[in-house]
């Protein structure tokens, strides 16, 4: 049965991978950012090569005040699922130079998932079923020297989730948290230490894949479990010596 996804951060290299990944599957696809001219390509080129449903809405995660209007403009849009996948990561050396930057950073990858989601969720509520995917990372599993402020970010993202999943549970609601490494995509390009770097694309199928499931939370690519088991194993006074 088709499905309609609410994908916020629409124009991001996952979440555009996510969009033609759900349209192939014959899902209807509401695209929501800041760039409105781009999404409306986006939307266009979903309709022309899949035959999707495809429409666009005004979405900026740092404008909290008008997470409320987009709510409403979804009132009476049948069953809406939704894919969340917005972020923002400058270079950590930059972050710990300027504070206002460094709280850029949480205002994004944390405030701004938080207030959307809120919003969201009496409409998710009321219509007693559907999915949340949320892309959180690797890095809020443990601070680390290199990524400390965008991971604490995403470590409180990853802990507001658990609490999410509890509340949405008892509507039918499924909540998952999807952990990736390493992707290529404009906000790591030129990142020193990359490596194991995923495609967007492969990120979006196991995304899919596991809302369809209804899991709770999982890396992607999967092998990422058991090298960030390795790293939280490591002891602190061990880990804090080291250049992660």
């Amino acid at each position: 049965m088709s499905e309609t996804w609410l994908i916020l951060g629409a124009t991001s290299s996952v979440a555009r991978a996510f969009a033609q990944e759900a349209a192939a599957s014959g899902d209807g696809v509401i695209l929501a950012g800041r760039d409105r001219d781009e999404l409306e390509r986006q939307a266009a080129d979903l309709r022309i090569r899949h035959g999707s449903l495809a429409h666009t809405l005004a979405f900026d995660a740092e404008d909290s005040v008008r997470h409320g209007k987009l709510a409403e403009a979804l009132k009476g849009a049948g069953c809406i699922n939704i894919f969340a996948a917005f972020g923002f990561m400058p270079p950590q050396t930059e972050a710990e130079a300027d504070p206002t930057l460094a709280l850029r950073v949480i205002s994004v990858n944390f405030a701004g998932m938080v207030s959307a989601l809120l919003h969201l969720a009496p409409l998710l509520e009321r219509q007693g079923r559907g999915k949340v995917v949320v892309l959180g990372s690797v890095a809020g599993d443990r601070g680390r020297l290199s990524n400390y402020i965008y991971g604490s970010a995403k470590a409180g993202l990853h802990a507001f989730l658990q609490g999410f999943r509890a509340r949405l549970l008892r509507s039918g609601v499924s909540v998952t948290t999807i952990k990736p490494g390493f992707i290529d995509t404009t906000m790591t390009w030129g990142v020193p230490g990359m490596f194991l770097v995923a495609s967007p694309r492969t990120v979006a199928r196991r995304c899919l894949a596991l809302a369809r499931e209804g899991a709770d939370e999982a890396y992607a690519p999967t092998f990422w479990w058991l090298i960030m088991a390795a790293i939280c194993a490591i002891p602190e006074r061990i880990f804090k010596r080291l250049k992660l």
